[in-house]
């Protein structure tokens, strides 16, 4: 009953899914463009309406009593930031300890223009040796969908050349608010960590 309401808001809404989610138990999930809270709502829709069940992360402060509960079972996943082992290491852990897990990593961590992606996505994928899935929100078309899975190979530019491959095209609410989709690993000049 839940899935078919988000169908029918989904629908009442204008917006079709093309490219139905992959049948993978595990995998990090991306969405992109993201220029708007209604990105959201919207692929909140699409997962709920798929009964995929996405989890995301958030500060660990925010499962205390008494709402902690409720945000596990929204598919909440505590990350705690000032312990000594990472974030890409807590959500690697994540998934080896689960038989289904679907998590959805914002790789502009901002609605408005980045120059560069976080590349906390990838990582994570490539330590815990899943796929990344690429999902998107296409205004110009009201289309979502997603992409095949792509295997972190460990040459980023390669695997960020497919990435950007994959979107060309694809419209964010805002358009002016998507940046370019590049990681600062691949900046010859950039000095961030490889898992940061």
């Amino acid at each position: 009953m839940f899935a078919g309401f988000w169908k029918t808001y989904l629908k009442l809404s204008g917006w079709k899914l093309v490219d139905p989610p992959p049948d993978l138990p595990k995998y990090v999930l991306i969405a992109a463009p993201h220029t708007t809270n209604w990105d959201l709502v919207y692929m909140q829709a699409v997962g709920y309406s798929n009964r995929m069940g996405v989890s995301w992360m958030g500060k660990h402060t925010l499962f205390k009593p008494p709402f902690g509960p409720i945000m596990r079972a929204m598919g909440g996943v505590p990350v705690v930031r000032h312990e000594r082992r990472n974030m890409v290491d807590q959500i690697a852990d994540e998934f080896a300890k689960r038989d289904r897990f679907i998590i959805a990593i914002p790789p502009e961590a901002t609605r408005k223009r980045a120059e560069y992606w976080r590349s906390g996505f990838y990582h994570i994928a490539k330590a815990a040796g899943v796929p990344v899935v690429l999902g998107y929100l296409d205004y110009a078309k009201k289309e979502a969908g997603f992409g095949p899975p792509l295997y972190p190979s460990g040459d980023i530019k390669k695997d960020m050349d497919i990435i950007r491959a994959f979107y060309a095209g694809k419209v964010g609410k805002y358009p002016d608010q998507f940046g370019p989709i590049r990681l600062k690993e691949e900046d010859p000049s950039s000095e961030e960590a490889p898992r940061s």
